[in-house]
């Protein structure tokens, strides 16, 4: 009888599940998946990536529970590839690795004043918010005037909880309390939200953008000059309705009357962010460089300059994925160098029997439903290289054993449940369906039961 393909899949987020999905599914079952992530909880993008104010994404999480339910998939948590467990030995250990590891580190920007005391990277707000137990615990939230750089959902979800007040997003979210003392300090009155190309070029989802306004605590402004497009604009508007959406809401936004509310976050577009200013060290002001279109889409500088005063800036410029130690990586793209799936050397050969899926294989780009084309893609790749007998059979043996040998304190699915339910007990005392733990060891310890 023929043994069952043996896969890891390291990194247990949309991407590693969905590959682990379509790998059950394309093999008819006859697949060992071992579905390895280095935090102790799973879910990744979906637990530390999305707003908290936004349940109706994260319950994407009960599509992704019963793919971890399935028989052939095991989920292995607190393992971390590279320390722990080195790539060579997974190589032992399974017929084949799927890197999934996604991008949490921010990209920057690379203008005079990035490093003043005041300039923070969008992610580590994100993962501030979303309590990743990797990040930090308190915010400084006393700026009165903030700019966020970026025209993409992560910026706009970055701009919606400085606008929004601690208790409106404690209501209705999972923010644990370290959180909501921070939000609860907010001082920011004026959120700017800067982007140096058009509404046809902004990288909002139409829904994200039109749900800006049902805060009563938020007055969106748009300025009815930056409403403007090129013949590519209207190109762009007229082959996609995303598009067209969002358009059609920014043109929404400039011309009604301004909603009485506490905060204002201002949508500004053709704004080229060109230097942060400072003082003593600190944020004082962003300067940006007004641009216009060149009828392809792209923009020019016009000469024309505006100092903005904030003491805070926030770059939602991009996410960036990190090296996975023994895997060859891309330094410019910052991705695992593929060809769309397979691993590639420095040489662009294949390397047998490792794949790339997600964020790390392509970049930070796109929703999280994407992630199943590409995990199509990829896991398509694997099985054609499985049947055409390219790869070499792992040794007959459970990596689990070498786990326990190590003294490696690893969870598990039904470790995940248990602290699951811890977290829903700790909502259920507020009213609210979930309030997560933080701190590593006690995420640990609740997985212990």
């Amino acid at each position: 009888m023929t043994s069952p393909l043996r896969v890891a899949v390291i990194g247990a987020g949309p991407a590693g599940i969905y590959a682990s999905d379509i790998l059950v599914k394309k093999t008819g079952g006859a697949v060992q998946i071992d579905l390895i992530e280095q935090m102790p909880a799973p879910f990744g993008l979906i637990r530390y990536g999305v707003a908290p104010d936004h349940p109706r994404i994260k319950g994407i999480v009960n599509s992704l529970h019963r793919v971890l339910e399935t028989d052939q998939i095991r989920l292995l948590t607190n393992v971390e590839i590279g320390k722990d467990i080195t790539v060579a030995e997974l190589e032992e250990y399974y017929d084949a690795v799927v890197f999934a590891t996604g991008a949490v580190g921010d990209l920057g920007l690379d203008v005079p004043g990035a490093d003043l005391d005041g300039v923070r990277g969008a992610g580590e707000f994100v993962g501030f918010y979303d309590g990743n137990p990797r990040f930090e615990r308190s915010w400084d939230l006393s700026a009165k005037e903030v700019a966020v750089v970026g025209v993409g959902n992560v910026g706009l979800d970055v701009a919606r909880i400085l606008a929004k007040t601690g208790d409106e997003l404690k209501a209705a979210t999972e923010i644990s309390d370290n959180v909501y003392e921070s939000l609860a300090k907010n001082q920011a009155t004026t959120v700017r939200v800067f982007g140096r190309r058009g509404p046809a070029q902004a990288k909002f989802t139409p829904l994200e953008l039109k749900e800006l306004d049902h805060s009563p605590t938020i007055n969106v402004v748009v300025d009815p000059e930056d409403i403007d497009y090129d013949e590519a604009s209207m190109v762009a508007r007229s082959s996609a309705k995303s598009v067209d959406l969002v358009c059609q809401t920014l043109e929404g936004y400039a011309i009604r009357e301004p909603k009485d509310a506490p905060h204002t976050l201002q949508i500004h577009l053709f704004e080229q962010p060109v230097e942060i200013l400072g003082e003593n060290g600190k944020v004082v002001g962003l300067k940006t460089e007004r641009t216009r279109l060149n009828g392809d889409g792209s923009v020019t500088g016009t000469g024309k300059f505006t100092e903005w005063p904030v003491q805070a800036v926030y770059l939602a410029t991009g996410y960036r994925s990190d090296a996975v130690a023994g895997v060859p990586f891309d330094t410019r793209r910052n991705v695992i160098s593929n060809d769309g799936g397979h691993v590639v050397d420095d040489n662009g050969d294949i390397v047998p029997g490792l794949y790339a899926t997600g964020w790390i294989k392509r970049g930070p780009v796109g929703l999280i439903g994407n992630t199943k084309s590409d995990a199509t893609e990829t896991i398509g790749m694997l099985l054609a290289d499985h049947e055409a007998g390219k790869l070499a059979h792992a040794k007959d043996a459970d990596i689990v054993d070498l786990l326990e040998e190590r003294g490696l304190e690893f969870l598990t699915y039904e470790g995940w449940k248990k602290l699951d339910a811890a977290e829903r007990a700790l909502g259920e005392a507020e009213g609210r369906e979930r309030k997560k733990f933080v701190e590593w060891e006690e995420m640990v310890t609740h997985s212990r039961g």
